[in-house]
């Protein structure tokens, strides 16, 4: 045997060249990180957002484990460990609340090729005046805060003076209290959401369908293949990578829907569809003073969407090398 085989075999000797490695590594990147310096003080303001706005408050996460006292700070409160998540668990409404969180954000998630869809017809259309015109007045509605958007819903859903009933009693129906009635709550959140956020979807899918090469429809058409196939061939796959992250963006997100809106929605009459944990994190906590109850059921939820996000990236990495890591 060699003295190169037994140095391969000694496993001290691969302790020490895997140590070597990796301080090799090091010194590699900082001395790319030193010749590139202006590029990291660009950065900078961004880290520092993230570090003391996102990852500096994630000290206050400890509360969901203690019986947190403002008196006491948290180091002075009792550990009681999981004994909020426990009550939220055996709480009487703890199945109806997680149940409309999840129908609704399940419902929201079927609206998300709604953008994909309208983004690919409107890139079709030849003149370029009325394409300006369909993406401004979708994209306006996305300027309104939520609150207007309330508003606005309130007048055109009006029993008596909103446009909606007018129309309906006109045709000779009876009017309808959409407010009112809890099986109304889901579908008004939702597609009043995709008519204010589908304008800026559709942007982002348009900027995408821009970088694709007009080459490849001129050689389709050559070809003799109509819209519908240089859509389906050459469009989609095209923009497939931006519908892939912000399909997984979107997961991520999936229960948050939204403290704002659907506690503005809601009433005592369709309360039985429109509590969420948001809204039921914000009465406990803010409104009732029950921090560490509250911060339990917020990192519940916090668990929930970094697992789903965690599944649907390592999916989308599996199908089409398309991921956010």
């Amino acid at each position: 045997m060699n003295i190169e085989s037994k140095r391969n075999s000694d496993p001290g000797w691969k302790t020490l060249m895997k140590k070597r490695n990796f301080f090799n590594n090091i010194l590699f990147h900082f001395n790319k990180a030193v010749k590139n310096w202006q590029l990291y003080v660009l950065l900078l303001p961004t880290l520092l957002y993230f570090l003391i706005m996102e990852y500096v408050p994630m000290y206050g996460l400890q509360m969901a484990f203690k019986n947190y006292m403002v008196s006491k700070g948290f180091t002075g409160s009792e550990w009681v460990g999981l004994k909020h998540f426990e009550r939220f668990f055996d709480h009487i409404l703890f199945w109806e609340i997680l149940g409309n969180t999840i129908w609704l954000s399940l419902y929201e998630l079927a609206t998300f090729p709604i953008a994909v869809i309208m983004a690919l017809l409107l890139n079709q259309i030849a003149s370029s005046r009325f394409k300006r015109m369909v993406q401004t007045v979708t994209y306006a509605p996305f300027f309104i805060s939520t609150v207007v958007l309330v508003g606005m819903l309130y007048l055109f859903l009006s029993p008596q003076t909103g446009l909606i009933n007018q129309l309906i009693t006109a045709l000779g129906g009876d009017t309808i209290y959409f407010f009112g009635e809890s099986s109304w709550f889901r579908t008004i959140f939702v597609w009043s959401g995709v008519w204010q956020n589908l304008g800026w979807g559709m942007v982002i899918y348009l900027a995408a369908l821009t970088g694709i090469s007009p080459e490849l429809h001129e050689a389709a058409v050559v070809d003799g293949a109509n819209k519908l196939h240089r859509i389906w061939h050459i469009d989609l796959p095209g923009i497939m990578p931006t519908v892939s992250i912000l399909f997984i963006l979107t997961v991520g997100n999936l229960f948050n829907l939204g403290f704002e809106k659907a506690y503005l929605m809601q009433n005592p009459l369709n309360i039985s569809s429109a509590e969420i944990i948001q809204t039921y994190v914000y009465k406990k906590g803010l409104v009732g003073g029950q921090f560490s109850y509250a911060s339990a059921i917020g990192l519940f939820n916090s668990i929930i969407n970094c697992i789903l996000l965690v599944i649907v990236n390592s999916i989308a990495r599996r199908m089409n090398r398309t991921s956010l890591w």
